[in-house]
Formats: structure tokens, C-alpha cells, sequence
């Protein structure tokens, strides 16, 4: 299973641990300038046919899913594999995504715990046993449910591929990964980089790069019993809905509108400088991203002040420029969607405190930059609040009570993450407690770790990612029932 992708300005399908290079050729942009960077195929139905044709073939006639020390053995060598190339992968990342490159090594700082920690469970995540009376006994096992089907979004394509792939392995399937067309020459060098780990077999990991068809193909296809998407709450409803006439298992992780909930005794220093980080990070472009603060009526002016003098120095710019703070959105079409959602909000009465908005002259132009936007909402059911942006846009509420704080933050479809920022040290469990998501930060934001659970509440999704929980998209409960009898009896 020898590489051959070595400097990619093409990016073909990996299937079967050969490339496949059929489908529909589409370029490659760079944000930042809007310039041709390479060539991709985009592919449909025939390639997810013949990636699940090889996933599935693995699985059934192949040991990968019953030896586990195969299984811990590639795991581990694809942490020493995309460590070897960490710095190629981070400049392809940033330079296609936009995103730039401090955050494209951070992105890629996850893969190698997350690799550890799925390896990990591969010898501790077992069934049990019991006689559960004289000569009676039962054993469950913990199987591989079969070919997974995974779906990765643009946004941070190595990290949540990994996030997905990772405890797929480890729990024994095969997979079948749905690729970002935005990603493509990032994708092709992560396929790259699993086609060098010689311990790896062939139809284990199939990597096709595309759109609706080919996800459309997986989700409905009968040799894939399981499916782990990360996208938006719209089309995970639709997957959902489609996958129910098989009665396929999803893993979810859907959008999110994460409040930054300050109360009136919280430190404002500390908070400021991460709220900036939870606006901009990726451009706005994150699940997580902080794009709600609600700030008690008592601090609300200087919180006010201080986060327009910090947004509005911001710099915005190249992916691999070192000065910029902020790189692109990932094309202009988003862009002028969050452009359109901040004029409509305003049109609906939102209060502008930092305008932010498209670049129109200057070498920025060229490029799919948005500069970070700041409204004060009063109605939380204003589009602006109830709808994700997927963009640098921050809405500022006000509110007077904690009771009143716990509802403006639960008032959403979603419930992927919270922030509580307080000195009191009763009220951060306290309002924990009472709030719908499923990560709550007290004094922090977007602090992971991958022995413990990630996923949403209500809209934001379904099933866990991170921790013992992540294997269970990935598994099947088998019970076998035996009557040996007990010896020196006589049998019944």
C-alpha cells in the first residue's frame, strides 16, 4: 500500500488502498486570495459504491474487526504517521481553509491524544460474564457493528475526521469517510499519510472526496449500519430522517449557539481576551464558537466598551501571514450569507456596537475576509440569536436575574456548549446544573479532553464523541446463553 501522492496539487479518492481518480474535476481555492491552488474530483455514487464494496469486503473476510492488537498497532502508527507530517498538513490546511496556521497546528496538536486515548480503549472496553445460576451462564460481547459511514465537515477536517475515525477503529468496523470538496488537497494529504502506515489493510479506511450524492449513497446504502456526521442541525435532521427507514444508528453533532453567560462578579479581564478567542477562532466557523454573551445588567456598559476596543483590533488576514489574528471564511458565498444575516438583524432593530463587515478595497478584498461584528439584541427570538451564523458575528444580551440569564441561554433549538463566567463559588453548579448543553466551561471556553464526553443537548445532536461513550456509535451488544451444567451432577 505504497504512497504516491507526494507533493498533491491533484487530490484523488483513496479506496481500497489504491487511488482512484474518477469523478467530476472541480479547482481548489485558497480564501485568503481567491487564487486556483490545485484540482480535485469530486465524487458520487460509483466511488461511495466502491468504498463501501471495500469496507464491507474487509470486514466480513478479513481478522481486523476480532484482533485487537492489529487494531492498536495501526492506531499507533498513525500517531507517529501525522506526526511525521504535522507541518506539511497544518500549511495545506491553513492555506485551503483559511484558517490560520497557529490554528491549523492546534487543530492538528488533537489528533495524536485523540489516537492515544481511542487506542487505549481497545484493551479495556470488553463485555462480562456471570453465572447467573448453577451451571447457567450468560457472556455479552462487544462487537464492530460493521461499516461506518463518516462524514466530515470543512471546517476542521483532520481533527473531527479523527474525532470519528478514531474510536471506529478501535471498536473493530471498516470505514467509508465522506469528504469536503472545500478540503480536497488537505483530505488527499491525510490519505497520503494513512496510505504510509504499512501495518494498515487495505478497505479498512476508504477516503472519497464530495458532496450530497455520495453522502446521500452511504446514508442509504444497506452495508453501512452506521453513520457519524458533524455538519449543520438542517442536514442532520434530513440524514436522520432517511436512515430511519433502515433503522441506522447516527452519531450526531450538529450546530450550536454557545452563550458566554458573565455576571456581574465576574473577572472582566480575564474574560475579554477569551471572547474574542471564542469569536474568532476558525473565523467563526466552529460549532462552539462563543457567538452569544449575556452579560448582567450591573457590568454590562464596560463589558460593552472593552469588547468593541478588542474586536475592533482584531487583524484580519493571510492564513500564513504570523500577524494575522484571523484568517478567511471559507469562500465569499459565506461571506455574503453572513453579511445578509447581520444586515437583516439590523434591519430588525439589533443595535450595532461594532460593525465589522466584508472587506471591499485593498489586497483583503481579493479574499473571503469579514471583520468581526458586535449587535445588542433585546428580543431572543430574533433570527440573529436563533440561528447559527457560522461566521465572526456576536450578539450582546443583557439580563438582571440568574433566572433570566438561564433562559435567555436555554432559549435556543440548540445545546451544544456554555460558558459561566462568575468569581461566586456556588453559582457556576448551580446554573451548570440547570443549563441545556451538553459542555459547559466555568471561566474558560473550549477546554477538551478526549477521556471525557463531548456532544449536544435538544438540536445539537445525538451520542457522544470523546470518552468511553465515543465507542458506542461503533458497537453491537451480543448475548449468548449457555447451560454447561455443573460438573458431578446429574444433568437436568
Amino acid at each position: 500500500m505504497t504512497s504516491t501522492n507526494k507533493t498533491i496539487q491533484h487530490a484523488r479518492h483513496w479506496i481500497n488502498g489504491e487511488w482512484v481518480d474518477s469523478g467530476i474535476k472541480k479547482e481548489s481555492i485558497n480564501p485568503s486570495t481567491g487564487e486556483v491552488i490545485g484540482s480535485y474530483v469530486e465524487g458520487g455514487e460509483t466511488e461511495a459504491e466502491m468504498a463501501i464494496k471495500a469496507a464491507h469486503d474487509t470486514f466480513t473476510n478479513t481478522d481486523w474487526r476480532t484482533n485487537r492488537e492489529l487494531r492498536f498497532n495501526v492506531l499507533q502508527e498513525m500517531v507517529q504517521a501525522f506526526d511525521a507530517r504535522q507541518d506539511e498538513l497544518a500549511t495545506i490546511l491553513a492555506t485551503e481553509n483559511g484558517k490560520i496556521l497557529g490554528e491549523a497546528n492546534f487543530e492538528i496538536s488533537l489528533v495524536k491524544p485523540n489516537l492515544n486515548f481511542a487506542a487505549s480503549t481497545i484493551y479495556t472496553t470488553y463485555g462480562r460474564a456471570a453465572e447467573w445460576s448453577a451451571g447457567k451462564f450468560s457472556v455479552v460481547l462487544k462487537e464492530p457493528v460493521g461499516v461506518a459511514g463518516i462524514s466530515v465537515p470543512w471546517n476542521s477536517p483532520v481533527a473531527l475526521l479523527i474525532r470519528s475515525l478514531a474510536p471506529a477503529l478501535a471498536a473493530g468496523c471498516t470505514t467509508v469517510l465522506k469528504m469536503p470538496g472545500q478540503t480536497a488537497l488537505t483530505n488527499a494529504t491525510i490519505a497520503d499519510i494513512l496510505a504510509s502506515i504499512k501495518s494498515l489493510p487495505k478497505g479498512v479506511i476508504n477516503m472519497v472526496t464530495g458532496e450530497r450524492e455520495l453522502l446521500e449513497t452511504i446514508v442509504t446504502h444497506p452495508h453501512v449500519p452506521t453513520i457519524s456526521f458533524t455538519g449543520s442541525t438542517g442536514t442532520g435532521r434530513a440524514l436522520q430522517e432517511e436512515g430511519a427507514k433502515q433503522l441506522k444508528r447516527f452519531g450526531l453533532e450538529l450546530g450550536g449557539k454557545t452563550p458566554l453567560i458573565v455576571f456581574n462578579d465576574a473577572d472582566i479581564d480575564a474574560l475579554i481576551p477569551k471572547a474574542e478567542k471564542a469569536l474568532t477562532v476558525f473565523a467563526g466557523q466552529f460549532c462552539m464558537t462563543g457567538s452569544r454573551i449575556l452579560v448582567q445588567s450591573d457590568v454590562a456598559e464596560q463589558v460593552r466598551q472593552k469588547l468593541v476596543e478588542r474586536l475592533a483590533n482584531v487583524k484580519v488576514g493571510n492564513a500564513l501571514d504570523p500577524e494575522s489574528d484571523m484568517g478567511a471564511l471559507i469562500d465569499m458565498n459565506s461571506v455574503n450569507r453572513v453579511d445578509g444575516m447581520v444586515e437583516d438583524a439590523i434591519a430588525k432593530g439589533a443595535k450595532v456596537l461594532l460593525r465589522g463587515g466584508k472587506f471591499t478595497d485593498g489586497e483583503l478584498a481579493k479574499g473571503a475576509f469579514y471583520q468581526p461584528c458586535l449587535l445588542e439584541v433585546d428580543d431572543n427570538q430574533a433570527d440573529i440569536v436563533q440561528s447559527e451564523v457560522f461566521g465572526p458575528v456576536l450578539t450582546l444580551q443583557v439580563f438582571d436575574t440568574e433566572a433570566e440569564a438561564i433562559e435567555l441561554a436555554n432559549g435556543t433549538q440548540y445545546g451544544l456548549a456554555a460558558s459561566i463566567w462568575t468569581r461566586d463559588v456556588d453559582r457556576p453548579l448551580r446554573i451548570a446544573r440547570a443549563i441545556e448543553a451538553g459542555t459547559i466551561w466555568i471561566n474558560d471556553w473550549v477546554v477538551m479532553r478526549d477521556e471525557f464526553e463531548e456532544g449536544g443537548y435538544k438540536q445539537s445532536g445525538s451520542g457522544r464523541l470523546r470518552g468511553m461513550a465515543s465507542i458506542e456509535d461503533f458497537i453491537e451488544y451480543k448475548h449468548i446463553v449457555m447451560q454447561p451444567g455443573v460438573a458431578g451432577t446429574s444433568a437436568d
